[in-house]
């Protein structure tokens, strides 16, 4: 059996053969944090995932091991990697997966694409397989992970489409109105539009209450999809 520590190893050593450089210039225009990669191909990421997760003896345990591991690289395929392997255990999840989705974010989440893709692919998951809720997400409003207290709101998002009442959705997202980075800004943001798109009486509602003190960005993604006259209705009111 080989130990998590060589695992990481291993998976380095192969992104490293398989670096394009190319990948690397198309895709970092995109990240105004930083990309540090060496050019994996998607095809070749989800491999080495497979790879992984298909070894013979391989624990759970082991499994979230190797995540936390894979996510202390500064290198974006060995989270990308993690990310998959926490995916690809979806049957075995439980509490104790939480906890170590919780851990990645502390240890080494720092864009927002690793970020959305958790947003999009576990979380929701987890929440309708009533592993979390509403409750298990509120510490991450105020964590000191940027992209965690995006995640906090952008995972929301897919469960909130569902709901029928948005109430609950708008008093979780209140706190963090006022929130001082461009990345929560910007989940908060999209959160927003896709409420609208909804129910835009009650989101209406929610962002006149907030058009004088919150981030204008909030607002740019927010009104998106209105028309001028809808968007003219949510711009900052004049100091007296």
């Amino acid at each position: 059996m080989i130990s998590p520590e060589k695992n990481f190893k291993q998976t380095e050593t192969y992104c490293k053969a398989n670096a394009d450089p190319a990948i690397v210039l198309k895709y970092s225009k995109y990240f105004k944090e930083g990309y540090d990669a060496w050019g994996v191909s998607s095809e070749l990421v989800n491999r080495r995932a497979d790879e992984i997760f298909v070894l013979q003896g391989i624990t759970i345990a082991e499994i979230y091991e190797i995540c936390l591991l894979l996510v202390k690289s500064p290198k974006y395929e060995m989270t990308s990697i993690a990310g998959l392997l926490l995916k690809k255990l979806k049957k075995q999840w439980n509490s104790e997966t939480f906890v170590t989705l919780e851990n990645i974010f502390k240890t080494g989440i720092n864009n927002w694409a690793h970020t959305d893709w958790i947003c999009g692919e576990i979380i929701p998951d987890m929440i309708k397989m009533n592993l979390i809720g509403m409750e298990s997400l509120k510490p991450w409003r105020t964590a000191p992970n940027r992209f965690q207290r995006r995640a906090a709101v952008v995972g929301l998002i897919k469960p909130m489409k569902k709901s029928a009442d948005f109430k609950p959705y708008f008093d979780f997202i209140d706190p963090m109105m006022l929130d001082e980075e461009r990345v929560v800004h910007q989940g908060l943001g999209w959160f927003l539009r896709e409420a609208w798109k909804k129910q835009p009486e009650p989101t209406e509602k929610f962002l006149l209450k907030w058009k004088d003190s919150a981030a204008r960005l909030i607002f740019q993604y927010a009104t998106e999809k209105m028309s001028p006259e809808q968007k003219a209705r949510f711009r900052k009111g004049k100091s007296k």
